[in-house]
């Protein structure tokens, strides 16, 4: 009878210190997913006001004639169609790490994502023609704040989002093609809607999105295996902060 509770008493210890192990390991995988995100999101910022201010910077002025006061460089990325191909990029680059993650290094990964990240300041470099500085950068904090309540929902509830996931994930589909629509368009009161379902759509998707890589660790993957998802899963997160920052650019951005 001491025998049988002394294993007893043994496996209970030792489940709790595979728990404990489990937690520290998870949380060192999340704290990497959300170093790679914010790194990426800083590294887009530099490129940004980088190619912004090498287009012109304050001196960009723009009317209903078009633009001026653009550098060649500014020529190049705004005016010449080099610029669809700027636009473009990143989500050529997205399609391809979806395609061959399983077949390349997560040191190989990491350099995509780098680049993309680049890429997408480059492209989003724009908005500074469109919009005010304080106001992007005010935006910018209502977002992080926004962003970080939802990721500390997902990654703390205990309620299963897989349902709503698959449920935004339609609506995404839906904002992408009225986007599209819009277009050719050219409705503001098409770009305020889309706006706000976006927004109510990327909150609902980080939160959803933080839950799916929190259930995706496992802590037997190896070190290969760790290291790509959590890649894959800054490259979500990423993705999510900058579609809400879009949106929310969108309503409460003030034009120039």
């Amino acid at each position: 009878m001491e025998f049988n509770k002394q294993n007893i008493l043994n496996k209970v210890k030792e489940a709790q210190q595979s728990t404990v192990v489990m937690d520290e390991g998870l949380r060192a995988h999340m704290l990497k997913v959300y170093n790679y995100m914010a790194s990426a999101i800083l590294l887009t910022g530099v490129f940004s006001i980088l190619f912004y201010n090498l287009s012109g910077g304050s001196s960009i002025q723009i009317s209903s004639a078009g633009i001026s006061g653009l550098s060649p460089v500014g020529y190049a990325i705004y005016g010449s169609p080099l610029k669809w191909l700027v636009m473009l990029a990143p989500l050529g680059i997205v399609f391809y790490m979806s395609a061959r993650m399983n077949k390349m290094s997560a040191s190989s990964a990491q350099t995509v994502f780098w680049v993309f990240a680049a890429l997408m300041g480059i492209s989003l470099s724009s908005i500074f023609l469109r919009y005010t500085g304080f106001s992007i950068a005010r935006v910018f904090f209502i977002t992080s704040g926004t962003f970080g309540a939802m990721s500390i929902y997902g990654y703390t509830t205990k309620r299963d989002l897989t349902k709503l996931g698959s449920f935004l994930m339609m609506g995404l589909f839906g904002i992408i093609i009225a986007s599209v629509v819009n277009m050719f368009m050219g409705s503001e009161r098409m770009e305020f809607i889309i706006s706000i379902l976006g927004v109510l759509i990327f909150v609902g998707l980080t939160a959803y999105d933080t839950q799916k890589i929190k259930n995706m660790y496992v802590s037997s993957d190896t070190g290969e295996l760790m290291g790509k998802k959590a890649v894959m899963g800054a490259l979500t997160l990423y993705l999510d902060f900058i579609n809400l920052f879009i949106m929310l650019l969108r309503l409460f951005g003030q034009r120039r």
